[in-house]
């Protein structure tokens, strides 16, 4: 039997993340970790790599394009796949997701299961 996958949740929000747990134990067995700010992701990361992150962009500490950016510079940090979760809904926003290298996009409040398995399958 396989180890579940570790999924690491980056969000200040303690709801938004209690509402994306409860969205990912519906789909499935993960390891599901969280960090409130940028510097407590980059400790886990460093502590042991995530298969998946889901990434607030907007944080004390430290933003989300930062923390991504900094991920990406670990040594194996470009193999992990990293959603950006924003609750601004602007143009331009998911392309500045992507390209502070983040791998895909969500807005919140996440309140689509459907969007989160579809996601979840598409990355792990």
């Amino acid at each position: 039997m396989s180890e579940p996958k570790k999924i690491l949740i980056v969000e200040d929000n303690e709801d938004c993340r209690f509402i994306l747990i409860h969205r990912l134990r519906k789909i499935g067995q993960f390891d599901i970790r969280e960090a409130a700010n940028g510097q407590e992701a980059i400790e886990a990361v460093r502590a042991e790599f995530p298969d998946l992150i889901f990434m607030d962009l907007r944080m004390p500490v430290m933003d989300g394009r930062e923390v991504t950016k900094r991920i990406r510079e670990m040594e194996g940090g470009d193999g992990i796949r990293i959603i950006a979760l924003t609750g601004l809904v602007m143009a331009g926003d998911k392309q500045t997701a992507l390209a502070s290298g983040c791998d895909d996009y969500i807005t919140k409040p996440v309140v689509d299961p459907d969007l989160v398995r579809q996601k979840v399958e598409r990355w792990l």
